[in-house]
């Protein structure tokens, strides 16, 4: 068993189950690739591909623990590397971070501004997706880590530590009627087309939870992915929205007026999600911390190394 046989397995399954894909990605022939997969397999006993075929359908049933295994031996083989990058170089290397738009847009310029000024020499990438997507992401090796609202998949490889506390606000057009309610009640809010997050976002569960549970039925419209396209809807007057106060920027949005609503919908919780086991370098720790004083190298740390099985820090 050999670990390029584990690297060829993981990222076949990377590339939706195409071998010449995974072949070109990691600059190998189709043949060679599958001859590998074909040796590994033949030492295990079993199929970790089921195949019809020349097609791969997916993977078996072992197939599948073995990726997740795989998965965790080639991090912590770059773990052991890192450690090595990161004694001989302190302060340089790559940092990728996976977030969704709220952090990306609205917690991480200033943040990311400083510790680039502090680590010149870091290269930082930023991706962007769902809070599913973005924890893909880190479990799959392709970010390091992941800033985002919580998700209702389980990622058992990962450790998600909460670290801000966004309220809600009613983002309306200016002398919209809901902007003058007294009180605001849910009941008022659900007078109004709401034009709401993609269901793959938290916050979106927890508004249609909270107007279930009064036996409202709310007109929800669209599914918008975030704040700023949910603003320019509300803009054209086409509805209201429950959007992170932090969204709105008054010398921006002249157009626009916000009321919290702290007492109608608990804050959202965004989290920093990362590898179980993976070797953190010092700036990540520093880059961390820079997002919550709270979480210190000791306590990322800790929750890094723990092997406990867990999930998602919430359900639907």
């Amino acid at each position: 068993m050999k670990l390029q046989q584990l690297k060829y397995v993981v990222e076949v399954c990377r590339q939706n189950n195409h071998f010449s894909a995974a072949a070109e990605t990691l600059h190998t022939s189709q043949p060679g690739l599958s001859r590998q997969i074909q040796l590994l397999e033949a030492e295990l006993g079993f199929a970790i591909f089921q195949r019809n075929r020349n097609r791969i359908l997916g993977l078996t049933e072992p197939g599948r623990r073995i990726v997740e295994i795989a998965q965790r031996v080639i991090i912590d083989i770059d773990s052991l590397k890192s450690v090595q990058e990161d004694f001989a170089a302190q302060t340089e290397g790559n940092l990728t971070i996976a977030t969704t738009h709220t952090p990306a847009r609205y917690v991480l310029p200033d943040i990311v501004q400083h510790f680039a000024r502090r680590y010149p020499q870091v290269k930082i990438g930023l991706r962007q997706g769902n809070p599913t997507q973005v924890c893909a992401m880190v479990d799959d090796g392709s970010a390091d880590i992941a800033i985002g609202s919580e998700t209702s998949q389980q990622f058992h490889n990962l450790a998600m530590l909460p670290c801000l506390q966004l309220a809600r606000s009613i983002v309306a057009r200016k002398n919209h009627p809901i902007l003058k309610a007294r009180p605001l009640t849910l009941e008022q809010i659900a007078k109004y087309p709401i034009i709401t997050h993609d269901p793959s976002f938290s916050g979106r569960w927890r508004v249609m939870d909270a107007f279930k549970k009064r036996g409202l039925a709310p007109d929800f419209m669209f599914g918008i992915v975030d704040a700023d396209v949910s603003k320019a809807y509300v803009e054209r007057d086409l509805g209201i929205a429950i959007l992170p106060s932090m969204a709105i920027d008054s010398k921006r949005d002249v157009n626009l007026r916000a009321r919290d609503i702290g007492h109608l919908f608990p804050p959202s919780t965004i989290y920093v999600t990362l590898r179980k086991i993976g070797y953190l370098p010092r700036y990540v720790f520093d880059f961390i911390k820079a997002l919550s004083p709270a979480l210190t190298a000791d306590v990322v740390q800790a929750a890094v190394n723990s092997r406990k099985t867990a999930g998602s820090p919430g359900g639907r």
